[in-house]
């Protein structure tokens, strides 16, 4: 991907590096750490009587009960579990009866989370992972599975989308030339169709059934076009690009020629975008270091950038203790904060109310930084980015609380704020290229890039959830386990929606498949 924007203006197109053609390099990560797990073996799974399986009526003992009584917290061997000698195979089609027809995501409340954390902490390389040529396809910018687990999608920086079932490893399709530059980023709409994005400042809309040619192709951007993100309330493709525009595009009414959009919003310096879980929040990360948030998010309306001056005029820096540098100050002054604008007052919408902020970064207080990944946890808790320093010496992963709170004038509307509650330093390896993390589908770890390999992270050293573990203090994330299968520096990583399994993406080429091994 391409060397993101720095003091220029975003939407301007840049040089890339020597004749690289890798579009999502950071504008401005040594060693590996020492592997380490957290659970060195996995509890064989326990049998239970009939009234403890799952669908009967008879109450199963609760986890303090199982523990007081020294009983395995391992989920129970059913007829359709797997059993001591059963397949790879089998163990995935159990977990994926498990969690089918719960929604998007896995619900860790109504699982054994301690079966999860064991698998997880016994995550290793396949057997068979997905090897791509690295003179046909280039780097791997991003990995997606389709929200039933079974498609994974590589959008690779030679201009190729490549699709394999992730169970088999066996290559489906190769969509040759699918854009004319790299191919940035993918989002599923649902089980058949998806989206890219690319550096040709097209996004283009496939369906499964039928790759032999798009869907149909939208244009809108004026450079390369970084990100997706998609409203299944309003069924609202939204996407965002080095021009700094935010455009939706109404998925319901596409022809072959394309589909109506708008520009709704704008802002300079737009690295990522992303949409809360119940789309009721948009999140705009900038390589000058601001976090921008628009709350009660109506997609319907077009925000003016000139409905925002204070914009530019001033920031307020977030504190780990959730509060800002100006409430330190002695006496509050009158007026709106400069942090959080209501657009009412320009005769908009009362909703699309917009807080700017600058999340503090551990040892980057007296220095600005570039947030060059944004997501968002599984059910809207927090955000994750990863940011480097303007210097390009130092880069940290963060999680940030969302922060529900009163309003503190009357004409700002009850908003909420970010507090740091966890961060680790990254390896600074590859430097000029984003890595890309990721949460589990239940939340509770996080993968990130680090050097040549991944590494699993946690909020604590149980893997609980993180509103079960919110430090007082800032703390430092947990490392589950380190794995080491790349040969080259790791830009992507994702989590299966739906099975145990875990993908990478390196600057080479190579795809990696994580599944535990007992």
């Amino acid at each position: 991907m391409s060397s993101e924007p720095g003091g220029e203006d975003a939407g301007a197109p840049q040089d890339r590096p020597g004749n690289s053609s890798n579009k999502d390099e950071d504008p401005r990560v040594d060693a590996p750490h020492e592997e380490r797990d957290i659970a060195s073996s996995v509890c064989p799974p326990a049998r239970r009587s009939s009234e403890e399986r799952p669908g009967r009526t008879g109450r199963s003992p609760g986890l303090g009960e199982r523990e007081a009584r020294g009983t395995p917290s391992a989920p129970s061997q059913t007829a359709s579990g797997p059993s001591a000698g059963s397949s790879g195979g089998s163990l995935f089609s159990w977990l994926q009866r498990r969690s089918a027809r719960r929604g998007l995501f896995v619900d860790p409340a109504r699982d054994n989370f301690r079966t999860m954390t064991s698998l997880y902490c016994s995550m290793n390389p396949a057997a068979e992972s997905v090897n791509l040529s690295t003179q046909t396809h280039g780097a791997v910018f991003n990995l997606e599975y389709s929200p039933d687990g079974s498609v994974l999608t590589v959008a690779c920086e030679q201009t190729e989308v490549l699709l394999f079932d992730p169970i088999s490893s066996r290559h489906i399709k190769t969509l040759a030339e699918a854009h004319e530059d790299c191919v940035n980023n993918i989002r599923f709409l649902d089980n058949r169709l998806f989206a890219t994005c690319s550096d040709d400042t097209t996004i283009a809309l496939w369906d499964l059934r039928k790759l032999n040619s798009k869907v149909c192709s939208l244009h809108g951007h004026a450079s390369w076009v970084k990100n997706i993100e998609y409203d299944t309330n309003t069924r609202l493709l939204v996407t965002s690009g080095f021009d700094g525009n935010v455009i939706t595009w109404d998925t319901n009414r596409f022809t072959e020629d394309g589909c109506p959009h708008k520009k709704f919003f704008h802002t300079r310096y737009l690295m990522r975008m992303r949409l809360t879980p119940d789309c009721s929040k948009m999140l705009i990360s900038t390589s000058s270091g601001y976090l921008l948030i628009l709350h009660d998010l109506d997609l319907t309306q077009s925000l003016e950038v000139g409905s925002y001056r204070m914009l530019r005029a001033r920031r307020t820096p977030l504190t780990s203790d959730g509060g800002t540098s100006a409430a330190r100050s002695a006496a509050p002054r009158q007026g709106n904060d400069s942090s959080k604008i209501h657009p009412h007052r320009e005769g908009l919408s009362p909703r699309n109310s917009l807080e700017v902020l600058t999340p503090e970064i551990p040892g980057e207080r007296d220095r600005g930084n570039c947030i060059t990944s944004l997501q968002l946890h599984p059910k809207g808790w927090a955000t994750l980015i990863r940011c480097s320093s303007n210097m390009d010496d130092q880069e940290w992963t963060c999680v940030y609380e969302f922060q529900e709170g009163a309003p503190t004038r009357p004409l700002v509307s009850p908003r909420c704020s970010l507090r740091l509650t966890h961060y680790i330093e990254e390896a600074n390896v590859g430097r000029g290229y984003i890595k890309e993390l990721c949460f589990s589908p239940d939340g509770r770890l996080i993968c990130s890039p680090y050097g040549y390999g991944v590494r699993l992270l946690a909020f604590d050293e149980r893997c609980s959830e993180l509103a079960d573990c919110l430090p007082v203090q800032t703390s430092c994330l947990r490392e589950v386990r380190s794995i080491y299968s790349h040969s080259d520096v790791v830009l992507t990583t994702k989590f299966s929606p739906t099975h145990c399994q875990l993908a990478s993406g390196c600057l080479s080429g190579r795809v990696a498949l994580y599944q535990p091994k007992f």
